[in-house]
């Protein structure tokens, strides 16, 4: 362990696998949106080359067919295995997880899948597309998965769950639960949304998740949490997200990065270091829950209502209600 290097903001996903690929090697990873151009495709090209299968996800069966193609040209030995699933629609999740039965086990589950951050829009569930895609939808597909995460748990092995949050989380002051799991008069609805709002709520619930199932696990599956950085992906140029992104000053007129705001934008490939360091990296091992950035813990960084119990416990429970069934591992 002594022996790894330590990484940084300009590490590359690449460097960060070469480095775990001990690690990498034998495991079984599921990685939910997976596109072309996106940090969830970066990750599995990186983890293709050692693990011993990668589930790739997404709700486009011809993209995912392309990602599972580029994969494969780079890396003809990859173990790939494609997966239909649309976070968005609960239906969706269980037909996936079902798929999934003759899984034998499962050792890292990656959430790296997003909804754009644009208008109000809500699903067939009659859920917020965001809090839905980015938290609920997650929330059921790891709550399915759990027994194949459980089951891959021996003495040299601890089941990972990795979130993909963001800095964003820190941005407001509190945790406002009802703006991800808010039900009758405290759902959000069109005339109350606020697009950033929303999004700095969902990723303070991931970083929230990733403590709570550390805890309730009972310490049998070790959840983590993360920002990637600054990273102009896919979901930047999808016309639903242009106006809001805009706004914000993150993108400019012409739809590309700004840097008068921001100045420190990462490539894709450092983005995704972070995401392969934590699922990988065994220097978290007695670190459940860490927040990461910059490819490193960075606790420091989290916010403190993103911290705390009484939030987690909060959350989890109405997320329960949402669904209609309980969570225990």
């Amino acid at each position: 362990m002594s022996s790894l290097p330590e990484f940084a903001f300009a590490t590359t996903a690449d460097e960060v696998a070469t480095a775990l690929a001990a690690e990498i090697k034998g495991k079984n990873v599921l990685i939910t949106g997976t596109s072309i151009g996106g940090i969830g495709f970066e990750t599995a090209r990186v983890l293709a080359k050692y693990a011993s299968l990668v589930i790739i996800t997404g709700h486009n069966a011809e993209r995912l067919k392309l990602s599972e193609e580029a994969i494969k040209k780079e890396t003809p030995t990859a173990n790939i295995r494609t997966l239909l699933l649309d976070l968005s629609s609960l239906e969706s999740i269980r037909t996936a997880a079902a798929e999934l039965n003759d899984l034998e086990a499962l050792h890292v589950l990656i959430h790296n899948a997003a909804a754009p951050i644009g208008p109000f829009k809500l699903t067939k569930d009659n859920l917020e597309s965001q809090s839905a895609t980015d938290h609920i939808g997650p929330f059921l597909l790891t709550r399915l998965l759990s027994p194949k995460l459980l089951s891959s748990s021996s003495a040299s092995n601890k089941p990972r769950v990795v979130w993909v949050s963001s800095s964003a989380h820190a941005s407001v002051p509190a945790f406002d639960v009802n703006q991800v799991v808010g039900v009758g008069k405290d759902a959000v609805t069109e005339g109350t949304y606020e697009p950033m709002k929303v999004y700095s709520n969902v990723k303070a619930a991931n970083v929230l998740m990733a403590v709570e199932v550390s805890r309730r696990s009972g310490g049998r599956v070790n959840g983590y949490s993360l920002c990637p950085g600054m990273v102009y992906t896919n979901m930047h140029q999808k016309e639903e997200s242009l106006a809001t992104l805009q706004t914000l000053g993150i993108l400019g007129a012409d739809g590309k990065p700004s840097t008068e705001k921001f100045d420190f934008w990462k490539t894709i490939p450092q983005g995704a270091a972070t995401t392969v360091v934590a699922a990988f990296d065994p220097r978290l091992n007695d670190q459940p829950g860490a927040y990461l950035s910059n490819a490193a813990i960075a606790n420091d960084s989290r916010a403190a209502h993103s911290a705390d119990a009484a939030n987690a416990e909060r959350l989890w429970t109405q997320t329960e209600e949402i669904l209609g069934e309980k969570f225990a591992f």
